[in-house]
């Protein structure tokens, strides 16, 4: 048996989304960066006070970029950023079932907890995977195959 039977990258939002935030940004970026140089040439040290939080919303963005899925045999692995990472044993779920991230719910997208008790990782509102864990708080996090991930790790559940 293969160590990794899937592996699925979810992007942040859609295309339309992602090129708004990205021109949004560039659009900040020229901004702050003219700014700069306008006050760098007779305060230099102010430069360190527009490059600063430019830095941290390119940080931001770059890092809550997507969720990676992998399930192994053995696991089931979410990473959403470089702080956000999720290792669950397939031994420790009890169900895995296809579900939708709504606003309602969890009230936008990124680390969330929900109305219902549970834990998201969300790059978009609508498809999602639902994990009930033997012990814990559900966790959901969005995925592109939600059908696909929870038949993987039924059957590895099953030992099939």
């Amino acid at each position: 048996m293969k160590d990794v039977s899937y592996a699925e990258w979810v992007p942040a939002g859609t295309l339309i989304k992602t090129l708004v935030g990205f021109f949004s940004l560039l659009s900040l970026c020229i901004l702050l960066i003219t700014i700069a140089v306008g006050v760098a040439i007779q305060y230099p040290f102010l430069i360190v006070a527009f490059a600063s939080p430019l830095a941290f919303v390119l940080f931001l963005f770059w890092n809550y970029r997507g969720i990676r899925i992998k399930v192994t045999t053995e696991t089931l692995l979410i990473h959403y950023g470089f702080f956000n990472r999720k290792r669950i044993p397939i031994g420790d779920i009890v169900s895995c079932e296809p579900t939708k991230a709504s606003f309602g719910r969890y009230g936008g997208i990124g680390v969330r907890y929900g109305t219902d008790g549970s834990w998201a990782y969300t790059t978009s509102l609508g498809d999602a995977v639902k994990i009930i864990l033997r012990k814990g708080k559900p966790f959901v996090f969005s995925s592109n195959n939600p059908k696909k991930i929870c038949n993987i790790i039924n059957q590895m559940k099953n030992g099939s």
